[in-house]
């Protein structure tokens, strides 16, 4: 990953934007050549599953190799998979809940697992436990030939001191609120399925990716621009580049195994809320009002065995913050999706 877009413009609109997250690099044409076979997305209709759809299938491209990618989600408007359709991406419309929709997927010896449910999982704990817990073992079994790259999140460790610079891959799990108590079932049916099925996977525990449509920055930019006071009580967070987030995904096949491995996927800057807003007040020359104050601990990750094995974010956190300002300033499309960064007891 290691600093490929130093000097590179800012999106101007969702084209480059597009462009810019989905470009191959070295390292994800590499993993696109050592695939070994097709790949299959689950779940690929949400934020992070078109972009890396389109990122493997230029890598694939690039490599020269004749592997599928498949994307499956219920595709309910339809203008996304006709989008995916046009850049060579093949899909399916399926709902994975149902048995036998699951059983007619194609067999494929790479999967990337997406699917989940966070915004309104207070609201609706037994849509969350299906989604997160129940969904994974199905799928686990039904794929338990293949390597399965399975999406978690950082939400599975408790709050942290600051100072601590994040919970590392050993620091024990202690999910606040039943979303992450959900995706903690989530990564402990990929290690039963692991123990009983010998199904191979890796959990990447993802914090806070950033696309300037969404993600943490954009929502305090947003505030910022809106004059909204932003919320301090989470004073501390860490995000990464979606395009990077997506190149250590299609680089995680080596890591899957039976038991799982697991990678914190984040930056490696421990960036301040107030830093961040008070720097969005400068670029979009507005005035930034606070409320609340910092407390001691964060939902904060460590990446440093992902920098380790794959390199440094190619996008540095001050490009992103620079980025976004300009995206909000020029009004660019968004997906109305806040984070709800600055929650604490794990209601969302």
């Amino acid at each position: 990953m290691s600093n490929l877009l130093t000097g590179v413009h800012a999106p101007q609109n969702e084209a480059d934007l597009e462009d810019l997250l989905t470009t191959p690099t070295p390292g994800t044409i590499d993993a696109a050549a050592r695939l070994d076979g097709d790949l299959l997305l689950l779940g690929a209709g949400g934020k992070m599953g078109p972009s890396l759809a389109r990122l493997a299938k230029r890598s694939i491209d690039a490599a020269g190799v004749p592997y599928r990618v498949i994307c499956v989600s219920r595709f309910a408007s339809g203008d996304l998979a006709s989008r995916l359709r046009g850049h060579g991406i093949e899909t399916i419309a399926a709902d994975l809940l149902a048995p036998a929709q699951l059983r007619a997927l194609p067999d494929t010896p790479n999967v990337v697992y997406l699917a989940g449910f966070k915004f309104g999982a207070s609201g609706a704990p037994h849509h969350t436990w299906a989604m997160n817990c129940y969904l994974p073992a199905i799928v686990a079994d039904r794929f338990r030939t293949a390597r399965i790259v399975a999406l978690s999140t950082g939400n599975v460790y408790p709050l942290v001191p600051v100072e601590s610079g994040g919970a590392t891959e050993q620091t024990p799990t202690a999910p606040i609120g039943e979303y992450a108590q959900s995706c903690l079932g989530r990564e402990r049916m990929f290690e039963y399925m692991a123990e009983s099925r010998g199904t191979r996977s890796v959990l990447i525990r993802l914090n806070y990716a950033t696309d300037l449509r969404y993600g943490v920055l954009l929502d305090i930019a947003q505030h910022v621009a809106s004059g909204d006071p932003v919320d301090l009580t989470m004073g501390w967070l860490n995000t990464i580049w979606q395009g990077d987030a997506n190149s250590v995904v299609l680089r995680s096949f080596q890591l899957c195994n039976a038991p799982p491995d697991v990678l914190n996927v984040t930056g490696p800057e421990l960036i301040s809320i107030r830093d961040a807003a008070t720097r969005f007040a400068e670029l979009l020359d507005r005035p930034v009002t606070f409320t609340g104050s910092e407390a001691g601990s964060a939902f904060l990750s460590n990446a440093g065995r992902c920098h380790a094995l794959f390199g440094l974010p190619a996008v540095p956190a001050d490009m992103l913050i620079e980025w976004t300002s300009q995206w909000v300033k020029a009004s660019l499309p968004t997906l109305g999706k806040p984070t709800h960064f600055e929650t604490r007891d794990g209601r969302y």
